[in-house]
């Protein structure tokens, strides 16, 4: 019997070849690939990036070679065998995206083991978590504010600690309970092991060897550790380059900003790097705050993947620039976004292709000093995943003739599993699935079912949630409900047209009448209907009739990354247009025109309903935005409904108050 799945780090999952095809690729390991791509371009730059000098960045980048990447990750490996460090066990790293943390990552996987990135805004206790869950041996942390999380803590296993942007800070480096080294020092450890020792163990490292941990974010209990082989990060990166990118060559540039503990940036950052030679870009720690668009304006990504939020964020300043720009300016920018929308419409799969009268003029004077504006002018693809994304967004990207191709993944599929691209997509859609990849829509249930080389080995010590993701024919249960378009592409089983998610089965709001409800669709209406929205919980589970959470957009705290109170430019823009004078979400829940602007915006998305069990009937104003320090929201910016339904009880209750009659 076939062996689909394994809960054990040290474990061996033969990789499924298919008889021809892309399935039947041969499996290679990540070190093989690294080793290609050294011995292919050793003086190329693999990495730049920039540190600050007396709190200023300097002009130029600082630049790191595939040769010179290879030899640091060599030193690493060594380190850790000094260490006593044994193959197939795990390295946490926990920092903001650098070199350091592609090293630590790489020189790892050298060793036989298996890298575990942490968000850098888990707590401790969550740091611990997964430290003493991964049994790691070693610690690389970003600096001492990182290493203050392991300060008086209780780990086993561990036996290091490496601090790898400033020095460490002796006072913090005393409550740990292992030595603590810096980067420079840490290196330098192992040079008594031979390149022998590290070349024996890359030689028995096998494709179907665990690679890399994805610890997933928690959303319904404690994280699950995602565990990857070599072949699920080698064959899924090959497929999909070789299917939907153009023309890849080691001249890419791309821009590191996204968590590395994500299998988005993993798969992109790191391991795109690794396979096609190109150069990664390190942006600086408050990207997400508003230094990304320098960085993308220095380094000019060929290829450029942002979550939703980064998307809507652009949007909104964007749109913001817009609103203050008048006269002929604002005509001619008008005009040329007119033109943006008709190609892109035209671009779209079954439209015909080709370019409506003008567009050349358009795109030449205005569209194109748009995307240098955002550094996005030499972009051949930007993709979005990981998050719902509204469709006004992407209607906003096409007016500016920046096409933003969505797909759908999982950590547990190594990434992707469909997606759109150049002469292939449809806005709301997430694409068609990758070549050599078989999926199914679960009857019943029309949950999303797919198996492939993609698939991962299992959850790392969890049995239970390894059999009830992976089934015993390897299908992963994505709990994700789904529709796909119709049989479209010759040659392939349906269903293989273009796919699109429409709820999570374990987010589903079964009404009161038996109704099963996708609350996602719904709350991206509302916020398409209101402009000055933020945020939409829609609740209604087991009630008669459903309800929804609302909050402004507001002002994010820059040092603190916290949503204040202070409405933001759309929500004074709104406000200023509907006569209210409330600069604050505070005045805003208790004015009447805001009342007002909400309930109107209800009734206008609920037009768009296809049943009248998915029409909301009432709604009340948050006291505050959601964020991800207080909780409410992933790393990659998803809502986490338990969280926020337990926050807000009474909030929700008193929308109920008086019976579930509306």
């Amino acid at each position: 019997m076939l062996k689909f799945s394994t809960t054990e780090p040290d474990d061996l999952i033969e990789p499924k070849l298919m008889v021809s095809g892309p399935g039947a690729k041969e499996p290679v390991t990540v070190a093989s690939v690294f080793s290609k791509t050294v011995k292919s371009f050793p003086n190329r730059p693999a990495m730049k990036y920039k540190r600050k000098v007396n709190n200023a960045l300097p002009e130029e980048w600082s630049v790191i070679t595939f040769q010179e990447y290879w030899d640091q990750c060599f030193q690493f490996a060594k380190t850790l065998v000094s260490l006593g460090f044994s193959r197939h066990r795990c390295v946490n790293i926990l920092g903001f995206n650098s070199p350091e943390w592609f090293i630590a990552n790489n020189g790892t996987i050298l060793a036989g083991g298996i890298p575990a990135g942490i968000y850098t805004s888990n707590l401790a206790e969550a740091c611990h978590y997964i430290t003493n869950h991964s049994k790691a041996e070693v610690v690389v942390v970003e600096d001492n504010k990182q290493l203050e999380k392991y300060a008086n803590a209780n780990l086993p296993n561990l036996k290091a600690i490496v601090v790898y942007a400033e020095a460490v800070n002796p006072t913090v480096s005393a409550k740990c309970s292992v030595p603590v080294y810096n980067w420079s020092e840490f290196l330098g450890m192992g040079s008594n092991i031979s390149d022998e020792v590290i070349h024996e163990r890359i030689a028995n490292t096998h494709a179907g060897h665990c690679v890399t941990l994805i610890y997933t974010s928690g959303t319904t209990g404690p994280p699950k550790a995602v565990m990857l082989s070599n072949d699920n990060i080698t064959w899924t990166l090959q497929t999909y380059v070789e299917n939907f990118l153009d023309s890849v060559t080691h001249d890419e540039r791309m821009v590191s900003y996204l968590p590395l503990s994500h299998i988005a940036a993993q798969l992109l950052d790191i391991h795109f790097s690794l396979y096609s030679g190109c150069c990664v870009y390190f942006a600086q720690p408050d990207a997400l705050k508003g230094s990304l668009t320098s960085t993308l304006k220095q380094a000019r990504p060929t290829y450029f993947f942002g979550v939703p939020r980064v998307w809507e964020k652009i949007q909104e300043k964007m749109v913001q620039m817009g609103r203050e720009t008048t006269g002929v300016k604002k005509m001619l920018s008008t005009w040329a976004k007119g033109h943006g929308t008709t190609h892109i419409q035209l671009a779209q799969f079954g439209n015909g292709g080709g370019a409506a009268c003008g567009y050349g003029c358009a795109n030449a004077l205005i569209l194109m000093k748009i995307k240098e504006a955002l550094g996005l002018d030499q972009c051949k693809a930007c993709f979005t995943a990981a998050a719902p994304i509204s469709v006004d967004t992407l209607n906003y990207f096409a007016s500016l003739d920046l096409p933003v191709y969505e797909l759908f993944g999982q950590s547990e599929c190594t990434g992707p599993h469909t997606s759109s691209r150049a002469g292939a997509w449809k806005i709301g859609y997430c694409g068609r699935p990758m070549p050599g990849t078989e999926t199914i829509i679960a009857p019943g249930t029309n949950e999303l079912c797919y198996r492939g080389r993609h698939i991962f080995m299992g959850y790392m010590y969890m049995p239970e949630q390894t059999a009830s993701t992976i089934d015993e024919n390897g299908f992963l249960h994505s709990g994700d409900v789904a529709e796909f378009d119709g049989n479209d592409t010759p040659g392939i089983p349906a269903p293989s047209g273009f796919m699109k998610i429409t709820g999570r089965i374990k987010e589903l709001i079964i009404t009161a009448g038996g109704e099963n409800i996708p609350p996602v669709l719904i709350e991206n209406e509302m916020k398409a209907a209101m402009v000055a929205v933020s945020n939409v919980l829609v609740v209604g589970d087991r009630r008669k009739y459903l309800a929804m959470l609302v909050s402004l957009k507001c002002e994010v705290d820059k040092e603190h990354g916290e949503p204040t109170d202070t409405l933001a430019a759309d929500a004074l823009f709104v406000g200023n247009q509907i006569g209210s004078t409330a600069t604050t979400m505070t005045q805003a829940a208790q004015d009447p025109k805001w009342i007002e602007y909400i309930t109107n915006g209800m009734k206008a998305a609920n037009k768009k309903t296809t049943s009248n069990a998915q029409i909301v009937q009432k709604w009340k104003m948050l006291p505050r935005d959601f964020s991800e320090k207080q909780g409410e929201l992933t790393p990659t910016l998803k809502l986490k409904r338990n969280v926020v339904c337990a926050k807000y009880e009474a909030i929700i209750e008193s929308l109920y108050e008086g019976g579930d009659d509306a």
